[in-house]
């Protein structure tokens, strides 16, 4: 189900809780609002979408990707960045990594780690930013 974006900034400002196996459908209706948002949007967290829960999905090289409980465990090559969010107006500066090591659980909640580079590691950089309650 495609959700209504939220924009307030005290609620998207809170850390996201973990997430577990009976928030499946709130990454299904994360996933439908970022794909019904393709044309301005690369990336969403759950708390985007009024849900206060650990989960990030993204586009990625081969298709869209989604991410229950993501950690960055390893970063190099800080760069400066400036990014748009469809929850803020504008955009805003900040620091971002080259590559970053991500550990996560996919939706059968198994423990994945991946190494990301270039834009793909800053949509899912900016992504844990809103989990974490981060604004940039």
């Amino acid at each position: 189900m495609i959700r209504e974006i939220c924009k307030d900034e005290a609620f998207l400002a809170q850390k996201a809780a973990p997430a577990a196996a009976d928030d499946l459908g709130t990454a299904q209706d994360l996933l439908d609002t970022l794909i019904a948002h393709k044309d301005g949007c690369v990336g969403m967290a759950a708390n985007m979408i009024g849900v206060c829960k650990r989960i990030i999905a993204f586009e990625a090289e081969d298709g869209y990707m989604v991410m229950f409980n993501p950690v960055i465990v390893r970063q190099s090559g800080p760069y400066e960045a400036e990014e748009g969010c469809l929850s803020l107006a504008g955009t805003r500066k900040t620091r971002r990594f080259q590559t970053i090591k991500v550990q996560w659980q996919n939706e059968k909640f198994q423990t994945r780690r991946k190494t990301f580079t270039g834009w793909t590691a800053e949509i899912i950089q900016h992504e844990i930013d809103h989990c974490e309650g981060i604004l940039i």
